[in-house]
């Protein structure tokens, strides 16, 4: 072997030892900062999974008339509290329930929903009368253009802003 070799050699070996010297420092120091914000990291993925809970919770649940729904109810507060951050609002009146809970059917015509406001839609509904308007809001009711959830799905609320929504949606239709 020449003497170039040999050095060539020396020369290569110590750049590879100095590579992975430089390797082992930057290991070093990604375990050493990694460790600082570890903490953080593992108090902040609760509050992570709990958010993901939230997102990937079903689109809708439906309250089936006749069976107990308060598991239901506790689902969908819980779920609700968990993407917002708080507890499920109680609305105050029935606007706020129409806001809420009502609009998301009726502000598109969802389910065979009549459209808030379409006078057309509502004229043979409100000839029925209010009586049968609250029954089929309360227990639910299934026609032959759609379908009605008790309750609208919101089985948490009390029957008074349940009526109190209806008689908004009729209000808006006359």
């Amino acid at each position: 072997m020449s003497k170039q070799d040999t050095h060539f050699i020396n020369i290569f070996s110590l750049v590879i030892g100095i590579l992975v010297a430089i390797a082992i420092a930057i290991f070093a120091l990604a375990r050493n900062v990694a460790s600082h914000t570890q903490d953080v990291d593992v108090r902040a993925e609760a509050q992570y999974l709990k958010s993901v809970d939230g997102r990937i919770q079903p689109f809708a649940q439906e309250a089936v008339a006749g069976q107990d729904n308060t598991r239901l109810a506790i689902k969908t507060d819980t779920a609700a509290a968990a993407a917002t951050g708080g507890s499920a609002a109680i609305p105050k009146d029935g606007a706020e329930v129409f806001q809420q809970t009502c609009s998301v059917c009726h502000g598109q015509g969802i389910a065979g929903a009549p459209k808030a406001g379409d006078r057309a839609a509502w004229a043979p509904r409100i000839a029925k009368g209010k009586a049968v308007l609250y029954q089929h809001a309360l227990q639910g009711f299934q026609g032959t253009s759609g379908v009605m959830p008790p309750k609208g799905g919101r089985v948490d609320l009390p029957d008074d802003l349940i009526k109190a929504a209806v008689d908004h949606m009729v209000g808006m239709a006359q």
